[in-house]
């Protein structure tokens, strides 16, 4: 912890009882420390001036998910090394990373992309569950990393996946491929492009406003195979008068020149001021607030969006498909910008597996199925005191995504019944009956609200 995580110097006698089998050549070797003389360090118990002073040369620490025990290597942070950190920085587990792992689809694999590896944190998740991997990144540093990580994580393995480390910006290292599964945490922060700026290898994709996150929306449909899904991290742009669902419905239009032909679920998470953003990424890296380091690329910030006349930026999460049969495409731009499932894999898949049916099935079809309320939907009512009926009826989701749904008289009914028993069809039809409603007016307002229900996994 000492050594690799606050980055402070041990004595070599301490670091070889504590690697008793690499010892400190092994490390030395490795290049995960270096060696120097005449300094006093720390040993348990006890202080003593050891011959030999071992200082890291990098992050080491354990990291892992529910199969998996591994240990990841990467740049020492801003506060290891007291100050700011190197432009081709290469960055460790964060809260990006762990995001994107989390809501990634597990599905088994022939062939997946991790585009933009880092130091291969995704590229580890997906050796579970892909049989080939191609991994990219602009820095060569990155990928060394990445190889270090991936080789301490195998140890040559016989079943281990092959994975491939390729150099190259964006998806021109793999143009022509095609993969069952594209992940990306890509350098979407939107950075000024003021002369002097510090710029991160690892955060700035070297590209204006969200431009980045738009290319890779228009063009990761060319290596997806049918079927094939991309998830990926991201931020955009909302100017003065738009909503952040005008932007993405401008970025996904079919008819544009170089139009997506993919499904896409895009979930905002949050919604930050250009004051907000430029705030979190000024002290990025290691500038203190208060120092005129700070000041200056927080001024830049602002310069910036104020000339896009950028009002809000949005971070989220996307999801696209590529369709595996010839059917128009669907879209479903959601907010959750509260506490969601854990991890959010299998809610992604059930929600592509669901949102495709849909896609693929009319409503005759949809009413044709007996579906259920999913086991974590709950009912809430409430009502004035003295009152005989709720005023307000809340369906509320346990799991996904947590959507809470107001429900009027029809659609509270019909959850009600909805136990897997009787068809859609049969139970707005009994709903109609009782309350002397006609059936086909029943239909035209639930139909609608069932779909949106079956897509959010609420009726199964």
């Amino acid at each position: 912890m000492r050594l690799f995580t606050l980055g402070r110097p041990v004595p070599a006698s301490a670091l070889a009882h504590a690697l008793p089998t690499l010892g400190v050549d092994g490390a030395v070797a490795l290049g995960l420390v270096r060696l120097e003389s005449g300094r006093a360090g720390f040993v348990p118990d006890r202080w003593e001036p050891p011959s030999r002073t071992a200082l890291a040369t990098c992050d080491l620490r354990p990291y892992g998910d529910d199969a998996h025990d591994w240990w990841v290597a990467s740049d020492l942070s801003e506060l290891a090394v007291g100050g700011p950190l190197r432009g081709d920085h290469v960055l460790g587990i964060g809260g990006a990373s762990t995001t994107l792992a989390t809501w990634t689809v597990r599905r088994p694999v022939e062939r997946a992309l991790d585009l933009g590896t880092g130091c291969g944190v995704q590229a580890l998740h997906l050796t579970g569950h892909a049989r080939t991997i191609v991994a990219t990144d602009i820095s060569e540093r990155a990928l060394a990393y990445a190889a270090f990580n991936l080789a301490l994580a195998t140890d040559g393995a016989a079943a281990a996946p092959a994975v491939e480390l390729v150099a190259g910006d964006l998806l021109d290292p793999v143009a022509g491929q095609r993969f069952s599964l594209v992940v990306s945490n890509p350098p979407f922060v939107i950075t000024p492009r003021d002369e002097g700026l510090p710029l991160y290898e690892y955060r700035d994709g070297g590209r204006a406003g969200d431009t980045l996150v738009r290319s890779l929306v228009r063009q990761v449909g060319t290596v997806l195979e049918p079927g094939g899904v991309a998830q990926f991290l991201g931020n955009w742009e909302v100017p003065a008068g738009r909503t952040w669902r005008d932007v993405w419905a401008e970025w996904l239009d079919e008819q544009a020149r170089d139009g997506v032909a993919l499904d896409a679920w895009v979930v905002q998470r949050e919604s930050q001021d250009p004051a907000q953003y430029a705030e979190l990424w000024a002290r990025d890296g290691g500038a203190q607030p208060g120092s005129e380091a700070h000041s200056r690329m927080y001024a830049a910030w602002l310069r910036d969006f104020a000339a896009r006349e950028v009002e809000q930026i949005g971070l989220g999460v996307v999801t696209l498909q590529r369709p595996a049969t010839d059917r128009p495409t669907w879209r479903s731009l959601d907010e959750a910008h509260g506490p969601v499932a854990t991890p959010m894999g299998p809610v992604v898949d059930a929600g592509l597996r669901a949102r495709t049916w849909l896609a693929e099935h009319s409503d005759d079809e949809l009413l044709d199925v007996a579906w259920s309320c999913a086991s974590d939907v709950t009912e809430e009512r409430h009502a004035r005191p003295g009152a005989d009926d709720p005023s307000i009826i809340l369906v509320r989701q346990g799991g996904g995504l947590g959507r809470v749904v107001r429900a009027g008289t029809l659609l509270a009914a019909y959850v009600g019944v909805a136990d897997g028993e009787l068809t859609a069809r049969v139970a707005l039809d009994a709903i109609a009956t009782v309350l002397e409603l006609g059936a086909e007016r029943v239909r035209a307002e639930l139909v609608p609200q069932l779909r949106d229900l079956v897509a959010d996994g609420l009726l199964v």
